[in-house]
């Protein structure tokens, strides 16, 4: 049984070719990241186009996703006034993310890491976050 603890820079790259592609097929040039599980950056690659502002978005994004331990776009209700978490987004120097795109990766009911994607809508950005997960989740299941 294949057993990963933590994402190296060969997951970090299955993970960013997954959602490269899903980014070519919409057309849509992203800036991609990928942390560890404490949220220290992996890899990262901005296409070119991907907006320049979206580099460090990206990066926060996979930072949310992998130290928070949940998806990004969770946040995105709670962070409301009056809701349970509102102000988290000021949080850690401003570095929490509240909208889609980030999103933990997960092996074995363990985080082990997180992608964040950023240039597109929240809801692009989020799917391509997730033709990553799904690429890494295809290549470990063909390792077994």
């Amino acid at each position: 049984m294949l057993t990963i603890q933590r994402l190296d820079i060969n997951d970090a790259n299955i993970l960013i070719a997954g959602a490269r592609a899903h980014a070519n097929t919409i057309g849509v040039p992203m800036c991609i990241a990928i942390t560890d599980e404490g949220g220290n950056l992996i890899a990262f690659e901005r296409m070119d186009g991907g907006k320049v502002s979206s580099s460090t978005i990206a990066i926060d994004k996979s930072f949310t996703a992998s130290a928070a331990k949940k998806p990004t776009h969770e946040y995105g209700s709670a962070s409301q006034p009056g809701a349970p978490a509102y102000g988290i987004a000021s949080a850690i120097g401003g570095r929490l993310m509240v909208v889609g795109g980030g999103l933990p990766v997960i092996v074995d009911n363990q985080v082990v890491g997180g992608i964040g994607v950023s240039s597109g809508t929240p809801a692009q950005d989020q799917a391509c976050a997730q033709a990553g997960i799904d690429a890494f989740y295809a290549h470990i299941s063909a390792e077994v």
